[in-house]
């Protein structure tokens, strides 16, 4: 045997040996762990062909490399807090108009990462090369400049207000900050738990399950301090757009005063627990009922488990890109590295807390307090999180929004289509600049 084929068959061992104890973790679950196992085994035969050719010092190297090259997730604003009603201290940043596009800022933060570790500071952008790039940026420019027409006078310009998806962080909203940066006020924070935003403080003395009103709540907090006054468009990703639902469950007059338009991407309105997750039909079932409490045991081993993730992070990757991106094979290496260092540093205790909440999460009703409002309802038809058939059911109780659905898109659809998200979400502030002004002149 050469020394490829000895690689080669190497790989295909370890990544086997990977899918197998992902399987046999869950081999309590039954079905259900049967069925982590073929998704698993999916993924770990991507990583073996991959292995065949690329050895295990170069990939490492390779990610090192995206992860100091790539600008993604650097975009700094003027940070502040918002205090939850159990004490926990949710970070966000402000972005005002005026402020000179596309510069990260100093991240002043004085808090601290989610990990304990202090925050750092974030690179520079590096410098923009190549004609793709190029054409990028004369398209953030135009579609500011749509803005900065549209919107006129900036009393009357709502802020935006960015929510993130679960295991995300604020920084998942990267090309859709830069888009608006400098034109129109924006808001980006971290859920609880996520990015740098505190750990739960109901989560860590058990007091309080992690529940989508719970989330509304914290959003309503961070409105208060972000933004006191003004009107608002709330844009919302997968958790963030249940986020959004919750708090007009719970606001809805709130939501009649101050909201002026709505975006919900890549989310669901209720019936997670019928989502399939690209799994065999037969063990469908059981990972929704069975998976909660494996996820809750791993919790418990954290550390362990988080060895674990580090061990096998070839095989993270691939199960990451499966489910973020529609058409992986088509995603700027740089941003595909990006979605997966937001979903890593994600601790797996956070990950178990979470993730309950979706089974029993209905917001339909809430939705209808947005059908006066402008509102755009974007998903990929290859989510495999939240189908874009969830999005559609969405729309049957907003008629009148905008219904977006990506061909070839998976769930992390704001950074495998930037451009096409940016188009549609600047129409809906221009939209919503137009509906505030003209409920400000009514009311005069």
């Amino acid at each position: 045997m050469t020394e490829g084929q000895e690689a080669a068959a190497q790989a295909v061992e370890t990544a086997v040996e990977a899918a197998g104890n992902w399987a046999r973790a869950g081999r309590h679950a039954g079905v259900a762990g049967a069925a982590i196992g073929v998704v698993a085994a999916g993924a770990a035969a991507g990583v073996a062909i991959e292995r065949m050719t690329v050895g295990r010092g170069m990939r490492r190297r390779a990610r090192l490399a995206l992860d100091a090259a790539g600008p993604y997730g650097t975009l700094r604003g003027t940070p502040g807090a918002a205090i939850a009603e159990d004490g926990t201290e949710l970070y966000y940043e402000v972005d005002e108009p005026g402020v000179e596009s596309g510069r990260p800022e100093k991240d002043d933060h004085p808090g601290k990462a989610r990990n304990g570790k202090s925050a750092k500071a974030d690179r520079s952008a590096k410098p923009v090369r190549g004609k793709e790039a190029r054409a990028a940026q004369e398209a953030q420019g135009a579609l500011r400049k749509r803005l900065t027409a549209a919107l006129g006078r900036r009393s009357a310009a709502p802020t935006v207000v960015f929510s993130h998806g679960y295991c995300l962080s604020q920084d998942s909203w990267h090309f859709q900050r830069s888009a608006l940066r400098g034109t129109v006020r924006t808001v980006h924070w971290d859920q609880r738990s996520h990015g740098r935003s505190s750990r739960g403080h109901g989560q860590i003395d058990g007091t309080e399950p992690v529940t989508i009103d719970l989330l509304g709540r914290d959003l309503k907090a961070v409105l208060d301090a972000a933004v006191p006054e003004g009107p608002i468009v709330l844009v919302g990703h997968s958790m963030g757009g249940m986020t959004v639902m919750a708090l007009a469950d719970q606001f809805p007059e709130y939501v009649a005063e101050r909201v002026v338009g709505v975006a919900l991407i890549g989310t669901s309105a209720g019936r997670l627990s019928e989502v399939a997750f690209g799994l065999p039909s037969m063990g469908v079932k059981a990972f929704h009922w069975l998976a909660p409490g494996v996820l809750k045991a791993l919790g418990w081993q954290s550390e362990f488990v988080e060895r674990g993730r580090r061990a096998t992070a070839d095989l993270f990757a691939g199960l990451i890109k499966r489910y973020s991106f529609g058409t992986p094979e088509k995603v700027d290496p740089g941003i595909a590295r990006f979605g997966e260092r937001l979903i890593e540093a994600t601790p797996i205790d956070v990950v178990a807390e979470f993730f309950p909440a979706f089974a029993v999460h209905d917001k339909t009703e809430a939705l209808v307090a947005y059908d006066a409002v402008p509102a755009l309802v974007l998903a990929g038809e290859s989510d495999l999180i939240t189908p874009a058939d969830h999005s559609r059911a969405i729309v049957e109780v907003l008629p009148d929004a905008e219904l977006v659905c990506v061909p070839g898109a998976g769930h992390l659809v704001m950074l495998e289509r930037p451009e096409l998200v940016n188009e549609h979400l600047v129409s809906l502030v221009e939209r919503a600049g137009a509906a505030a002004r003209s409920s400000r002149h009514a009311r005069a």
